[in-house]
């Protein structure tokens, strides 16, 4: 009797870890992102993600977050690598931020796009909603590319109804002291900057 009670038991937590909840039934948001995600250069208590679960906390939202950020990430990795992130963690919601690396390294529109597209429609079959964060490149890479790359994320959100930061880095990439001496990874001031830009995307879909 006591063997078939703990049989059912773990049968029931494993079938809350697959609904997009810890075993407690809290949902999680997956961060699926490269260094601008990841904290580069940061102690990790500063960095935006980190910033983000205390303000849910702060908000009396219950959400678990998981961080499966990589720095030096294109969206090929993230293609490589996000089945296994949604099939180990099974998100309520995914933050999506990938494609800035790719732009810096002038990979092709098109193939940026086919990997954004593989990732959206995967989450949204694993049942997750999507934010999508909008990325900008320096002016420097030339209007045809750069104008091409910045409409991708508005045209995916449109025709895959995700919810879009339409400018991840908005008030932080031309703004004097919030980027790092590198000038490509965002300083510790912006990260409270980058949290208020997915905040007030992301706070529509944490409410039932």
């Amino acid at each position: 009797m006591l063997k078939r009670l703990i049989l059912c038991i773990a049968i029931v937590c494993i079938t809350l870890e697959g609904l997009g909840t810890s075993s407690a039934g809290t949902p999680k948001i997956l961060v699926i992102g490269d260094s601008l995600s990841s904290g580069h250069g940061l102690p990790t208590p500063k960095s935006w993600v980190s910033l983000l679960k205390t303000q849910l906390r702060e908000q009396g939202f219950l959400h678990q977050v998981v961080n499966a950020s990589v720095s030096g990430d294109t969206t090929t990795n993230g293609v490589t690598r996000i089945r296994v992130s949604l099939e180990q963690h099974r998100p309520a919601i995914v933050i999506l931020e990938l494609g800035g690396n790719d732009g810096l390294r002038g990979l092709p529109v098109e193939s940026v796009r086919a990997n954004l597209v593989v990732m959206i429609e995967l989450i949204q079959e694993y049942g997750a909603r999507v934010l999508l964060a909008g990325m900008r490149l320096p002016p420097n890479y030339g209007s045809a590319y750069t104008d091409r790359f910045e409409h991708l994320y508005s045209d995916l959100a449109k025709a895959y109804d995700t919810s879009l930061i339409p400018f991840f880095l908005d008030g932080v990439a031309t703004v004097p002291g919030m980027m790092q001496a590198d000038g490509v990874h965002p300083a510790e001031p912006a990260q409270a900057v980058i949290l208020n830009n997915v905040w007030e995307h992301l706070l529509p879909l944490l409410k039932p």
